[in-house]
């Protein structure tokens, strides 16, 4: 029991050293912090508050900046996990067909199997395309500016084709295997009738576009309507004149064809000259003037362009036989490979190969007419028993048979007899007459009317040289 009582007051009075040390040395850490007044010798009580207030602070040190970011945090919180997901299958992978198109437009001597082969698309799939009935019509004419959408599945894979039938139907393409299905969707078109007129002062070219009127319509205008009465190259001077009524079909905003005249008039040397569209019996639309009568020549004088006469109408000798012989027509001598066009609207009667004349083509015109082509180094597209229309391409110059050089031989035959090309009368082509005149009357004189408003409305004076200017308005 002493032993009990003696070690609990060592370790009280050792307590208390380790107590008195401790408060030494608290002591004079706040004797350092604190005011003067806090730096008298303090009582025991005083360490107990300085204890206590130590302790809170350490406290609240811990405590405030925790619950000030509790305050400032979000009441509510997302998290995110991402998780595979199960690939789609393939045919839910792959687009609907027509949602991938791209376009093509056709260049300058490209070819339909050339834009398939561009696209890596192949032939066996061109093949198929083209044995979907009347597409082969279509793609095989394309002409450059046309335009061709692919709706490719993967590269190489055509899941559709789209292009344009006419001027007024889109035809689309669907594949399926070796399935074809067509969808045709009509395209509407507004058709307008407008009237312009112009004067040249420089060139034909020039005037029609101050004019207004494009090229396709120029084309028209000297190749099948007054190409048989002006010679566009020569006869043109400042100051001739012309007017035109035509269609201008408009699809989408865009005008997108504008050959179709309906009447033209041109005034050049003193002399105004009349061209009107009218269709008879069936045949396709000519050109006629104002009496009635058709512009377009019964026969051409000149088969091929770009050449000379190297061998007149009559006797001669012959440059390969050597004899003196009647030379039986006019030979045109031409670079090989110029195009040689039928002389008049005919049925080929021959096609082949003849003693003399090599590669021979012979047309009957009806009426005892006829026309025979010689010494072609190919024929173009024709066949024996086909109807053909003047200024057809039957064939190209050559030199086949007994020729020198690259010429044609033409023959104009009256009843089987030949007769000079260059000075035999052609026989005039046949007028309207009857019903067929009073229609025509009937549809000229509105568009005849047009014309004359227009030049009232640009020109001062009939009588005198016109002033200058052009205009266009809506029929």
């Amino acid at each position: 029991m002493q032993h009990s009582e003696q070690g609990r007051a060592r370790r009280q009075r050792f307590q208390e050293r380790l107590h008195v040390q401790h408060d030494s040395a608290l002591h004079q850490r706040l004797k350092q912090h604190l005011p003067a007044a806090f730096n008298q010798r303090w009582t025991r009580r005083h360490w107990m508050h300085a204890t206590l207030f130590t302790t809170i602070g350490a406290l609240l040190a811990t405590i405030v900046p925790g619950f000030s970011n509790a305050i400032d945090a979000p009441l509510v919180t997302h998290s995110t996990l991402a998780l595979p997901l199960p690939p789609l299958p393939a045919g839910n992978a792959q687009a609907v067909p027509g949602s991938n198109w791209e376009l093509t437009r056709i260049k300058p001597g490209q070819t339909l199997s050339g834009v398939f082969d561009d696209l890596g698309i192949p032939s066996a799939t061109l093949a198929r395309v083209l044995d979907h009935p009347g597409t082969r019509e279509v793609l095989t004419r394309l002409r450059p500016g046309a335009e061709l959408a692919f709706d490719m599945a993967q590269p190489g894979e055509l899941r559709a084709l789209r292009f344009d039938r006419d001027g007024s139907h889109r035809v689309e393409l669907l594949l399926n295997g070796d399935t074809v299905r067509e969808k045709v969707t009509e395209r509407a078109t507004t058709v307008r009738t407008v009237v312009t007129s112009g004067e040249i002062t420089s060139s034909l070219y020039a005037a029609a576009r101050k004019a207004g009127l494009p090229a396709s319509a120029v084309a028209t205008m000297t190749d099948d309507i007054f190409k048989y009465d002006i010679d566009f190259d020569k006869d043109l001077q400042p100051g001739d004149r012309f007017s035109v009524v035509m269609d201008e079909t408009w699809r989408e905003g865009e005008r997108i064809d504008t050959s179709k005249i309906l009447a033209a008039t041109f005034t050049t040397g003193g002399k105004t000259y009349t061209g009107f569209r009218f269709e008879r019996g069936g045949k396709p639309a000519e050109y006629f003037d104002i009496t009635g009568r058709p512009l377009k020549k019964s026969f051409i004088r000149m088969p091929v362009t770009y050449t000379r006469i190297s061998s007149t109408f009559g006797m001669r000798k012959h440059p390969v036989l050597g004899t003196i012989r009647g030379h039986k027509g006019i030979d045109y001598a031409a670079p090989t490979g110029t195009p040689i066009m039928a002389a008049g609207d005919a049925q080929v009667k021959f096609v082949g190969t003849q003693r003399g004349y090599g590669n021979v083509i012979i047309l009957d015109h009806g009426k005892g007419y006829s026309t025979l082509y010689g010494h072609m180094s190919r024929f173009g597209k024709v066949r024996a028993g086909q109807r053909i229309s003047q200024g057809t391409v039957i064939g190209y110059v050559g030199m086949t048979g007994l020729a020198t050089g690259p010429h044609l031989h033409y023959e104009f035959r009256v009843n089987g007899q030949q007769r000079n090309p260059a000075s035999v009368t052609m026989p005039p082509p046949t007028p309207l007459g009857g019903a067929e005149l009073v229609a025509f009357r009937a549809q000229t004189a509105p568009a005849m009317a047009r014309i004359e408003g227009m030049e009232k409305l640009i020109y001062a004076d009939a009588d005198t040289k016109p002033a200058q200017g052009k205009g266009k308005g809506k029929g």
